[in-house]
């Protein structure tokens, strides 16, 4: 999942960003209205966390300028004229500051959730089941320890199972702007996690696909079959 946070604080700007990278988000963050609209111009976020009180703009027009992206409002403004505004100019959401951490990330993930027609916070392929909220997953009653990178790549294949999910595209959800991504590191990551899944014998299938990227997809009866002859560790 990709996220822009909109703040003009530095400090609260970081701190913002590095919650929800934590939090399995791929975040990037700016200071201002321009750079707002130059890092929606490049990318398609799941969703905008927007500071109003901007230096270069305001930010009700960076919400009516923003295009599709779903966004939700974080600012001290809390006249009931503001909230209003806001929400006739499409934002899903309006926090007021100060706020607690955890109570945004559950407003931001209850937009997304909405957006999805309130898909299922547990994604599943065979055995293998990942929860979108506690970034957890198992196979079976078997526990998967996932690295956060892992983490993301999981939840994207999974999301789009069992069609192809791009190099590109994967790479564009996995990392920020500035990240610097070497050729190699989304090969990395996918090397790690096929290796734990075919440890924790996980009953599905991820298969790259060469000049293309990477699906997930559950096991065949065949494979299964032989998963069960070998004592179940093979993907």
């Amino acid at each position: 999942m990709t996220i822009l946070i909109v703040e003009d604080h530095p400090v609260l700007r970081d701190k913002l960003a590095g919650h929800f990278s934590r939090a399995g988000f791929a975040a990037d963050a700016v200071g201002g209205g321009a750079d707002a609209l130059a890092y929606l111009d490049r990318r398609n976020y799941d969703i905008m966390v927007l500071d109003l009180g901007l230096p270069d703009m305001d930010g009700m027009e960076l919400l009516a300028r923003r295009g599709g992206a779903r966004c939700l409002i974080l600012t001290a403004r809390d006249a009931l004229e503001d909230r209003l505004k806001g929400l006739d100019l499409g934002a899903d959401d309006y926090v007021l500051k100060p706020f607690e951490m955890a109570e945004l990330e559950a407003r931001v993930r209850a937009v997304l959730r909405r957006a999805d027609n309130a898909a299922a916070p547990v994604l599943r392929c065979g055995t293998l089941c990942f929860d979108t909220r506690s970034r957890h997953a198992a196979a079976g009653e078997r526990p998967i320890q996932l690295s956060r990178r892992e983490g993301m790549l999981l939840e994207e294949l999974l999301r789009s199972s069992p069609r192809v999910v791009i190099k590109d595209v994967l790479e564009e959800r996995l990392y920020s702007f500035e990240e610097e991504v070497t050729p190699n590191a989304l090969e990395a990551v996918a090397s790690r996690l096929r290796r734990k899944l075919r440890e924790s014998g996980a009953d599905c299938r991820m298969e790259t696909v060469r000049g293309l990227g990477y699906r997930m997809s559950p096991a065949s009866s065949e494979e299964r079959a032989g998963r069960g002859r070998t004592g179940g560790r093979r993907i």
